[in-house]
């Protein structure tokens, strides 16, 4: 079985990690998978007239309820779309990701994470928009929404039904994948290894944390949606405080080093080494080990917007540009600024060691450890409540899958399969299984983002006549005061 997975990896990794170069620049590589992310998220930027910039303060007023109407439908709120999709891609990308993105690719990988970011806003704008244009709502009262709705129907009103709903059946599938492997299995690992470190009797005991963490997942995930977004309203603020308040308080510790932290990232990002070591480093190293920092352009949570109550498909697109602000932009800049900041990244440092062995977490650990001496603590906990709540989000991405799949009535099988996964990871190697999961999750990328580039169209017309709206003041007075 080791064997017939490794064999798939390595057939994905050579058509994902593809080099467009062909191998002719010496010690550089350019995987296709990162051609096709950026050509989708600049496509899409221009297209939209760089809706990635302009329309924050917006998207604000909505997160706070100021356009709510009375013909708004959906069973969740717009901010509970949000969290539960944020839930999924604040973690170990923004702990783990960050720091071996920064060690691999030099400071100078820290720009071009951002750039990733802002381009990343213009592809969730466009997914999450088409999401809620096809979106439908089912017989049990839930909603289904998200790649494959907008791959199979949005394709057959373009024409080609056949075409659509084979991309919408194999991204179904990479989803299902992805969220029992990088969404359970590696989560429970990495929860399992931070938490037994500070709390002994689980090295010994580790069914009992399995069993822990699949009841806490089961008793929210079998709530639903509505369930789903009641914890991560409250999850996701609480993570994200405790991990931006120490990071603030180590650069606040450290306020004199800040402008030489950004003259190095600015400086090493435009260096020929750095261009290839940061892009590379920080988009290509951090997709595949943190499954994309904000997981934009591969599909995934649209699925979770597709609940949100809202009048307009491009209201909640503008909702979810925050998303890879929040996690890419200003959590993952924060973390790469501590690294920096604090020097753990330097290859032939005291941690040297911890590189080699692509430790991301444990350097981050190490890194907010010298500042503040009881933070692994802190982190191991966080890494728990990352875990969690990536857990809870992913069952639900997954689930709806299984259910465009196989029908709402065999959606227990899959949450007691996903449950039951929860428990074994503890005890069972599962790395195989893991790192062919991830591959699942990048593969996602390719019928998704060809979908948002047939469609841009439509996304560019609705964008326009709302934007039409929002300027002549209609918006505003169909809005509930």
């Amino acid at each position: 079985m080791g064997e017939f997975f490794s064999s798939i990896n390595s057939f994905l990794e050579a058509v994902l990690f593809f080099d467009i170069l062909f191998g002719t620049v010496e010690g550089a590589s350019f995987p296709f998978l990162v051609v096709w992310l950026i050509t989708g998220g600049v496509y899409l930027t221009i297209i939209t007239k760089f809706i990635n910039l302009r329309a924050m303060r917006h998207s604000f007023n909505i997160i706070r309820g100021r356009y709510n109407t009375i013909d708004d439908v959906g069973l969740i709120s717009s901010f509970g779309s949000l969290t539960t999709a944020l839930s999924a891609t604040v973690g170990l990308g923004n702990i783990a990701g960050v720091a071996l993105a920064v060690s691999i690719g030099g400071p100078g990988a820290t720009f071009w994470m951002i750039v990733a970011g802002f381009l990343g806003m213009s592809l969730k704008f466009t997914e999450v928009t088409l999401s809620i244009q096809y979106r439908e709502f089912l017989k049990d009262g839930t909603i289904m929404g998200g790649a494959m709705e907008y791959l199979s129907k949005g394709l057959a009103k373009k024409g080609y039904p056949s075409f659509g709903k084979v991309l919408a059946i194999v991204f179904a599938f990479l989803m299902i994948g992805g969220a029992i492997g990088g969404g359970n299995i590696f989560q429970v690992s990495q929860a399992y290894s931070a938490i037994s470190h500070e709390v002994p009797y689980f090295v010994n005991n580790p069914l009992v944390f399995g069993f822990m963490l699949a009841g806490l997942t089961g008793v929210v995930i079998i709530g639903g949606v509505r369930r789903i977004a009641t914890i991560t309203e409250m999850l996701v603020p609480i993570m994200a405080i405790i991990y931006i308040s120490a990071s603030l308080w180590i650069l606040g510790s450290n306020f004199d080093k800040i402008g030489v932290a950004f003259s190095l990232i600015f400086h090493e990002a435009f260096n020929s080494s750095a261009v290839y070591g940061g892009m590379i480093g920080a988009i290509v190293s951090g997709f595949q080990r943190a499954v994309f920092s904000s997981e934009a352009g591969i599909g995934s949570s649209p699925v979770a917007h597709a609940p949100a109550i809202t009048k307009y498909p491009v209201r909640q697109g503008l909702v979810a540009l925050y998303e890879p602000f929040i996690d890419t932009v200003v959590i993952c800049t924060l973390t790469a600024l501590v690294i920096i900041i604090t020097g753990v990244f330097e290859p032939n440092g005291a941690y040297a060691e911890l590189i080699a062995a692509k430790e991301g977490a444990a350097l981050t650990s190490a890194a907010y450890g010298t500042v503040i001496s009881w933070f692994p603590t802190v982190l191991s906990v966080s890494i728990f409540l990352f875990a969690f709540s990536t857990m809870i989000s992913w069952s639900y991405y997954g689930e709806r899958a299984w259910v465009y799949l196989f029908g709402i009535k065999f959606s227990i099988v899959y949450k007691l399969l996903f449950l039951s996964l929860s428990v074994i990871a503890t005890v069972v190697s599962t790395g195989i299984m893991v790192d062919f999961s991830f591959m699942l999750m990048l593969a996602m990328a390719l019928p998704n983002i060809l979908g948002l580039f047939i469609l841009s169209g439509d996304v560019k017309k609705q964008l326009e006549e709302y934007m039409s709206k929002l300027k002549s003041g209609e918006l505003d007075a169909e809005a509930i005061r």
